[in-house]
């Protein structure tokens, strides 16, 4: 990830996005290793490859080419809208339901006084959803749908991811800053 990514904030959407995979894998009885590293992976190619004819097509054909699990290579594919590569394992639903809610909700602790994913709740994700001018990039209707997908109750996917952040927030950069207090106290 490293020798594709230069980003900070990729980088770290995708410590997000691991972090959230992780978690489910946990709770689902699943592979967390595998989970984890499809979920740090899925979008190494994006910054040298951001079109939607190449983002994940390159990546799953580097990854190929080199050795890894062909599960993987095809996850990759499977975490857009190509219609060419349906989501059909739990893993790739886990990736889609996960991937724009940890950017999501990074974009919510980023804009509370703590800056701090700690300080999240779910009601506030839920509230600026209902705000289309805040995250404009990330289309609200794709939330749902991933979480319809992966079978989970929207609500309840929001703080499977918020915990699993908040459990990870220095990694992610969301353990917040330090607020300023008043002299003597």
């Amino acid at each position: 990830m490293t020798e594709w990514i230069t980003s900070d904030s990729l980088r770290k959407h995708c410590l997000a996005v691991e972090t959230a995979m992780r978690a489910y894998a946990e709770r689902l009885g699943e592979p967390v290793e595998a989970w984890g590293m499809l979920g740090l992976l899925h979008d190494f190619d994006y910054e040298r490859y951001p079109t939607v004819e190449d983002h994940t097509k390159v990546g799953s054909a580097y990854l190929r080419d080199n050795g890894w699990p062909g599960w993987l290579a095809d996850a990759l594919l499977a975490h857009g809208f190509d219609e060419n590569y349906p989501r059909t394992t739990l893993y790739d639903k886990a990736l889609f339901a996960v991937d724009e809610l940890t950017g999501f909700v990074s974009a919510v602790a980023l804009v509370r006084p703590s800056k701090s994913v700690r300080d999240v709740k779910v009601s506030s994700v839920t509230k600026k959803m209902k705000d289309k001018a805040f995250a404009a990039a990330i289309h609200r209707d794709e939330l749902r749908q991933g979480a319809e997908e992966f079978g989970v109750d929207f609500n309840e996917h929001v703080g499977v991811i918020i915990e699993a952040m908040s459990a990870n927030a220095e990694d992610l950069g969301l353990a917040g800053t330090p607020m300023s207090q008043e002299p003597g106290h």
